[in-house]
Order: C-alpha cells, then structure tokens, then sequence
C-alpha cells in the first residue's frame, strides 16, 4: 500500500516511540487517517519504563496501546535455546524471535480495534519488513500491510533524520535532536543488536559499542563466578538452586552472565535480501543458557542423533532469521528437536571470568550415553581393546578393495 491507498482505512501502527515512529504517526494523523499506535512490551533494557514510549508518542495525535508480551518472548528464548538456534557468527536470533512474538502478541490487538492495515517503520533495505509482512499474512491474511520507507512519496518527503527532525519541530514536537548516534539499536529481552551507521564500515572496531547488558571483558570482575543451571528435557528450570520461570529465569541469566562480559558477538551475517550486514550483539543469558545446554546435548545425543539435531536446528535458525517460525517446516523442526530434547535433563556448572564460559561438571544426568570405563585409555572393566581387532578388519577389507579398484584420491 501507499499513502494515498490510505483512506477510509484503519492504521494499526507498530511504534518505538523514536524519531520514525514519531514522524509516521504525525504524518498518518495530518492525512486524516484513522491511527492507533502499537508497542510491545519485550522486556527491552534499554526501556526503564515502557510506558515512556506512549509518552513519547503522545504528541503525534493518535492513542498508543502497550501490549505486555513479556512472559511470551521468556518462553520464546527458552524455545530457541532448546533448538540452539544461532545465526550466522554464532549469534543468538534475539531480534529474529522478537518480531515473531510481536505480531503474533499485537495482531490480536489490531483486529480488536478494528485495524484493517499493520503499518511498521523498518527500513526498505533489511530483514524486518520482510518479517512483518510474512508473519502478518500467514497469521491474519486479511490484514494489509503498510510499509512506509518503501513508500516513494515517504521516501521523497523525508530522505533523512534532518527532514524528520524539522518536520516534527514545526508542530511543536520535541525532536530528541543533537548529534546521531554512531549505529542503531534494537533491544529486547534476548539481547540487543547493534548495527548501521558508523557500524557498516568493516574498518570500525566493535568497540565503538556502549553495551547494555553485557560489560566488555575487560571491565568484567577480576574474579570469576559459579553457576549451577538445571535443566529438564531440554528447558532451564533452576539457577544455582532457585526454580525460576521463564521470565525470570531470562532476567537472572542475563544480569549474571552480562557482568562477567558474556554473550558479545560481531557478526558479518547474510540478510534475507541477499545484502551482508554488520552487526555487534549482546545476548548474556541466552549465550550462558545455550553453552550449559550443549553440554548435556553432548551427552545423551549419539552421533546420528546429534547430526540430526544440528540440521534440524539450521532450519530452525534460518526460519527464525527469515520470518517464517510458523511455516510448517520450521513447526516439524522444533518437534523433531523437542523430541531429542525430551533426554536432554542434568545439571551443568559453569564457570564465568571475563567474556569465558569454563566446562566445570555435569551431574544428575540419567541419559548419558558417557561411560568413564568406556572412554577409559587405562585397563578398566568397560570397552575391551581386543574386541576391537574383529572391526578393524571388517574396515580394512573395504579399505583394500578401495585401494586395488585405484578409487583412493591424492588426500589434501
């Protein structure tokens, strides 16, 4: 849709409360169009108060609806840690999740209200309008969508933050001026991405970065941290003892590993519209919560089991990225992973200094294929060394026939 597609509709606009929410949302009310303003309550750290973004908000003319999504994202991340779902880098999808849980938690929100058209801010040249449009049809196909920064006429009146800025000035908006951050960022309760801007160039140092959540390792306490992370079929249900649920164990993990500098990653990642693109990421809790569960996975998974588990998870990971967790493809991948996952039960203790995670046991663990006198190299009463003779023929027979029909390549 366009601009002047927009009358007689109903906006439902998706708002932040920053500059191009602002600037939308006044644009839509000066055109006459019915709005009402949108935001999810994500557990964004960067937000001490969400109801701030209705304040902000308020000016531009039109009511904004804050939908508490919290406990949502909490099982979201926890869903994603069972599946090990990371993107390219090795990062954590935590704004990929975000935009599932956001228009399936406001959708419900919009058709109350009678909305006909989901509007949302992101820009023309990356993921999230790609995420909005898809999960707004597939979950309510009836509902239009409206994407302003591919709007020509949008795009022509504000080319910049200077023309928002003067735009928003004229009608007694306050502006948030002053100079440009030097990179953009997204926050939620999984992490917060940071990219754009002065990010793009591969020459600038992820340093540039001022984190949220997470302390560079150097400012990181000069002594290191034990936790004890219990988890059942695949989920985390207590931390160092206490049974937490997914809300609070998401806080717990991220307060814990972000001040010991865990969970930051630059990633050069591989965007949904064929582009690379920077970003620096902070994910502490998922990242303490991920690695404890790999260990266990690594027990009780067999070697079939576990190269299944890890293409499962590619796709799991990849649909996340690319917008599509409730096809039908990424739905068979989590139950196949849930399945794995369902052995997936022990207690792993970690150690944290400094941007580390440290291997210290793994304990209570009933479905451990790991058998000490089996992997022993010592004389033990486990795998008899003799058994193995018979096998290594058996292998030695197809390695001569390969050698005598001159199949065998030059190796490296």
């Amino acid at each position: 849709m366009q601009l002047h597609e927009m009358k007689g509709e109903k906006v439902g606009l998706c708002v932040s409360g920053g500059l191009d929410s602002r600037t939308i949302a006044r644009k839509l009310v000066d055109l006459d169009i019915e709005l009402v303003c949108f935001s999810a309550d994500l557990g964004q750290p960067d937000e001490t108060d969400i109801a701030d973004v209705a304040r902000r908000m308020e000016p531009c003319g039109a009511p904004t609806v804050i939908v508490d999504l919290k406990q949502d994202m909490a099982q979201a991340c926890l869903d994603v840690i069972r599946s090990q779902a990371m993107y390219d880098g090795g990062y954590w999808n935590s704004t990929g999740i975000a935009r599932a849980v956001t228009v399936r938690g406001l959708l419900p929100e919009l058709q109350q209200h009678g909305c006909t058209v989901l509007a949302h801010g992101a820009t023309g040249r990356g993921n999230d309008q790609m995420r909005f449009e898809r999960y707004t049809n597939v979950l309510a196909p009836k509902m239009k969508v409206y994407a302003p920064w591919r709007d020509p006429a949008l795009l022509t009146e504000f080319p910049g933050r200077a023309e928002m800025q003067r735009y928003l000035a004229g009608h007694g908006i306050e502006t948030f001026g002053g100079s440009a951050k030097r990179y953009s960022t997204d926050a939620n309760l999984a992490g917060l991405s940071h990219e754009a801007a002065d990010l793009e160039s591969l020459e600038t140092p992820c340093r540039i970065v001022e984190p949220t959540m997470v302390v560079w390792p150097d400012k990181a306490p000069d002594r290191s941290e034990t936790v004890r992370i219990r988890f059942e079929a695949g989920l985390p249900v207590a931390v160092n003892d206490h049974v937490l649920e997914p809300l609070a164990m998401m806080q717990e993990a991220n307060q814990i590993a972000g001040r010991h500098g865990i969970g930051l990653k630059n990633a050069l990642e591989n965007r949904i519209v064929g582009t690379k693109s920077r970003g620096v990421y902070e994910a502490p809790g998922m990242e303490l919560l991920g690695t404890a569960l790999q260990q266990i996975y690594q027990a009780v998974l067999d070697r079939r089991a576990a190269r299944m588990f890890r293409a499962m998870s590619a796709i799991v990971a990849d649909g996340i990225y690319d917008g599509r967790v409730f096809d039908p493809v990424v739905a068979a991948a989590r139950q196949a992973i849930a399945s794995l996952a369902r052995f997936a039960t022990g207690t792993v203790t970690l150690e944290m200094y400094k941007g580390n995670l440290l291997f210290n046991a793994l304990t209570d663990c009933p479905a451990s294929l790991y058998n000490e006198a089996d992997a022993s190299m010592e004389i033990s009463e486990g795998l008899n060394p003799v058994s193995s003779q018979g096998y290594a023929e058996i292998q030695g027979v197809e390695a001569r026939a390969l050698a005598k029909a001159g199949q065998i390549g030059d190796g490296w």
